[in-house]
């Protein structure tokens, strides 16, 4: 059992990269950069928390036309932090825009 517990830690630390700590802090990264209008802060997960866990969630959002998040889906980072920047970001609200747009998000997560 300690050793599941062992290797489910060492695989969430090597998946994690390594970012300024800090509860979370988020980076729109993507070719047409839509205007974040609102933005909801991500919950620093209380296992990650227990663990010291730092890292990157990347979350790839489509955004409909009128500025609202149609649907999230990871692209990549630590499997405890991604559900908790999925849960952030499919609240956020973009600037209007003519068209459909993916944007890439990193939110960054630390001990605070």
């Amino acid at each position: 059992m300690r050793m599941r517990y062992f290797l489910i830690a060492l695989s969430f630390l090597i998946l994690s990269c390594l970012g300024p700590t800090g509860a979370a802090q988020s980076q729109q990264v993507s070719q047409d950069v839509r205007k974040i209008v609102r933005k909801t802060s991500p919950v620093y997960p209380e296992i990650a928390k227990r663990m010291s866990l730092v890292g990157t969630a990347k979350i790839m959002a489509i955004v409909s036309p009128d500025g609202t998040v149609k649907s999230v889906q990871s692209v990549g980072g630590s499997p405890v932090l991604i559900q908790a920047a999925q849960d952030a970001v499919q609240k956020w609200k973009f600037a209007p825009a003519s068209a459909e747009s993916k944007e890439i998000i990193e939110i960054h997560f630390g001990p605070q």
